[in-house]
């Protein structure tokens, strides 16, 4: 199983009146999220299922992706809002499931809990030194069998900038 954690694009500042799970996309945040999904399309990429934080500036993200029809299926997951445990996702979200092993998921999210989630599933602890840029993304191949904790292996990691 491939996982695709992408973070959501530029957003309106903090303290700005707004509750932070209410924080919009910017102008500029939905047009560099478009060219990033339009250039995920042109290199192949689909997703089985783009799942969503429920915070706005996520849940846009994930419509501008289904938008440019990299999925046709979207769920949110209180699991990717702020301060979700991956151990939590696993055990009450991905386990039951029980995909196949070609399937593809796309999590989009926060920082600094999707580079934490990456770190964790690739060597088993956060040691802070991976990097998602907003709108960035990181690839990560599941083991086939057993915990994927500290088993999995990073395949992608892109900054927008290199999409764009």
């Amino acid at each position: 199983m491939e996982l695709y954690l992408i973070r959501h694009g530029i957003a309106e500042d903090k303290g700005l009146g707004i509750k932070d799970e209410e924080r919009s996309l910017t102008k500029e945040g939905r047009q560099k999220t478009e060219k990033v999904a339009q250039k995920l399309v042109k290199l192949g990429l689909n997703f089985d299922l783009i799942l969503t934080s429920p915070f706005v500036r996520a849940r846009q993200t994930a419509d501008i992706l289904i938008g440019e029809k990299l999925s046709f299926q979207l769920e949110e997951s209180s699991h990717l809002a702020h301060d979700g445990q991956i151990s939590s996702w696993l055990k009450d979200w991905l386990e039951p499931r029980n995909y196949s092993q070609n399937t593809q998921l796309a999590l989009v999210g926060h920082e600094p809990d999707l580079t934490s989630w990456a770190e964790i599933l690739i060597s088993g602890e956060v040691k802070g030194s991976l990097v998602l840029k907003k709108a960035g993304m990181i690839g990560i191949k599941l083991p086939e069998t057993g915990s994927p904790l500290g088993r999995s292996q990073m395949f992608w990691l892109t900054p927008p900038k290199y999409l764009l």
